[in-house]
């Protein structure tokens, strides 16, 4: 993948996923943090999106990821927001409340600061969940400013909806 991904490759990815969504006749929700709301933005710049996008939460906060995506208190205490546990939570909760067929979370660090060594700037969990009870879940450490992380976790949230769709 590259670095900063471009605006005409986010759309593209977009595009294929809105058209293999359609196909199925699926909809999809997303749970955003470091991303904030990004990912929503160019899913629908799509004329058409409501077809097949219900909507997204941007749970900035470990208040709202408890409130509106239901994490468990206890699961943020023990392992932090940035952690593969939180980022499935997340992809639950975004799914059972929108009650779509798919959906995706991300939760991560962008910068320029809040890293630390076991977690430094760049660290993205994201986790998919749908069709079916399957929950898929990786953590990358991008390089690059705050742009190009949120930009990279964008296009990697993308890649694996074109793999589950």
């Amino acid at each position: 993948m590259m670095l900063k991904p471009a605006d005409d490759e986010l759309d593209a990815r977009a595009e294929r996923l809105a058209a293999a969504l359609r196909a199925r006749r699926w909809r999809l929700a997303c749970a955003e943090s470091c991303t904030g709301g990004w990912l929503a933005k160019v899913l629908t710049d799509r004329a058409g999106s409501s077809t097949w996008f219900e909507g997204g939460v941007v749970a900035y906060g470990n208040a709202a990821k408890q409130a509106l995506l239901d994490v468990p208190a206890p699961l943020l205490a023990k392992v932090g927001a940035v952690s593969e546990a939180c980022a499935r939570a997340m992809a639950l909760g975004a799914l059972r409340r929108f009650r779509t067929d798919l959906s995706v979370a991300i939760t991560g660090i962008a910068g320029p600061g809040g890293g630390s060594a076991d977690k430094p700037v760049g660290t993205v969990w994201l986790a998919w969940v749908g069709p079916g009870p399957a929950i898929a879940a990786r953590c990358h450490r991008f390089e690059g400013d705050r742009d190009a992380v949120r930009r990279q976790a964008v296009a990697c949230a993308l890649a694996g909806l074109e793999d589950r769709a």
